[in-house]
C-alpha cells in the first residue's frame, strides 16, 4: 500500500511511524517462505538451538546482508510503494538504498536488550540537519508478526529528545523506558524511522517466540559522508548478477548502476555489460 501523507508527517513530528499492512499479501508471503533459506524455521530452531550457534554469537548473530539467494527477498528493497515513501519523505527521485539487512531474532538465544541510541553514528561522518535537508530514511519491513512478547524496536518520540544535542548518540540503559513507544504490528507492516531517534532493540518475554526483519535505507544520492554499504563489494555473487537481471532500470538505479541516459553508455558498455549479464534486457540504455 502507498505511504499514507499522515504516516510521512509523523515522522517530521515525533521521529517515526508505522504502517500495518503495507506489503501485499502475495509479496510477503512468497518473502517469508524464502526465508527458511537462509534461517531455520522456530520450530526447527527451538527443537535443537545448539545446531544454529551462529545466531547465539551475539546480538547481531542473525543478520544477513543483501543479496539473498531468493528474489523474494532481494525484489523488497526496490518494493515500489517503500520507494515512492522515500521519494516522498525525502522530497526527490534523486536516491540511493545504503544499507539492506535481514534479521532475525529467537527467544533465548541472546539478551536483545539495549540502551537506546542514534544510528547516525555509523550511518555519517557528521550529523543530521535539523531542517529536512540531507536526511536519511531507515525502514523495517516486519516479515513476522511483532508482539510485545516478540522484541519489539522501542523509539522515544522527539517531543522528550528534542532539546538533547547530537553530539549524545546513548544514553545509559533504562533512561527514556518511561517514555519508550514499541513498534508492535502484523506481519507486512512497515516502521519508519530518522537517524537522530533514539531508539533501542528489547529482548523477548516470551517462550519460543522469533522474529524477523528487512532493513532498508534510503538517502538522496551523492553526500559522500553518509551511507553504509558498498554494493560493487558484492557485484561478485551469484546472487547479486541474478537481482541486477530481473531488476527494473530504476531499481538499480537505486544501487547506483547508470540511468538511462547517462553518458557512460556507448557502443562498447552496452555490449560488455550485456555480456557480463547474461539475459539482461538493454533495451533502456541504447541511444534514441
Amino acid at each position: 500500500m502507498r505511504v499514507p501523507d499522515r504516516n510521512l508527517a509523523e515522522v517530521w513530528d515525533q521521529g517515526f511511524t508505522i504502517v500495518e499492512n503495507f506489503l501485499d499479501a502475495d509479496t510477503l508471503a512468497a518473502a517469508r517462505e524464502a526465508m527458511w533459506e537462509i534461517y531455520p524455521k522456530p520450530d526447527d530452531y527451538f527443537r535443537a538451538p545448539e545446531e544454529h550457534s551462529k545466531l547465539v554469537s551475539s546480538q547481531f548473530g542473525g543478520l544477513r546482508v543483501f543479496p539473498y539467494k531468493s528474489w523474494a527477498l532481494n525484489r523488497l528493497p526496490a518494493y515500489p510503494d517503500l520507494v515512492d515513501g522515500a521519494e516522498r519523505l525525502l522530497g526527490t527521485e534523486d536516491l540511493e538504498i545504503y544499507k539492506i539487512e535481514l534479521w532475525a531474532k529467537y527467544s533465548g538465544a541472546v539478551n536483545y536488550d539495549q540502551f537506546h541510541h542514534r544510528d547516525f553514528g555509523n550511518h555519517s561522518l557528521v550529523v543530521p540537519r535539523a531542517d529536512r535537508q540531507h536526511t536519511q530514511m531507515t525502514t523495517f519491513m516486519l516479515l513476522s508478526d511483532v508482539t510485545a512478547e516478540d522484541a519489539p524496536t522501542k523509539l522515544v518520540p522527539l517531543k522528550f529528545t528534542r532539546e538533547l544535542p547530537l553530539s549524545q548518540r546513548a544514553v545509559p540503559f533504562g533512561e527514556f523506558f518511561e517514555h519508550e513507544v514499541a513498534a508492535t504490528a502484523p506481519a507486512g507492516s512497515l516502521l519508519i524511522y530518522k537517524t537522530d531517534i533514539f531508539h533501542r532493540g528489547s529482548d523477548f518475554t516470551g517462550v519460543n517466540r522469533s522474529r524477523f526483519m528487512m532493513l532498508v535505507d534510503f538517502q538522496q544520492r551523492g553526500w559522500r559522508w553518509q551511507g553504509k554499504m558498498s554494493w560493487p563489494d558484492r557485484a561478485g555473487a551469484p546472487e547479486m548478477g541474478e537481482a541486477m537481471v530481473r531488476m527494473t532500470p530504476r531499481a538499480r538505479d537505486l544501487f547506483g548502476w547508470p540511468p538511462p541516459g547517462s553518458e557512460y553508455w556507448n557502443d562498447q558498455t552496452l555490449a560488455d555489460v550485456a555480456a557480463r549479464y547474461p539475459g539482461i534486457d538493454m533495451t533502456p540504455y541504447l541511444k534514441p
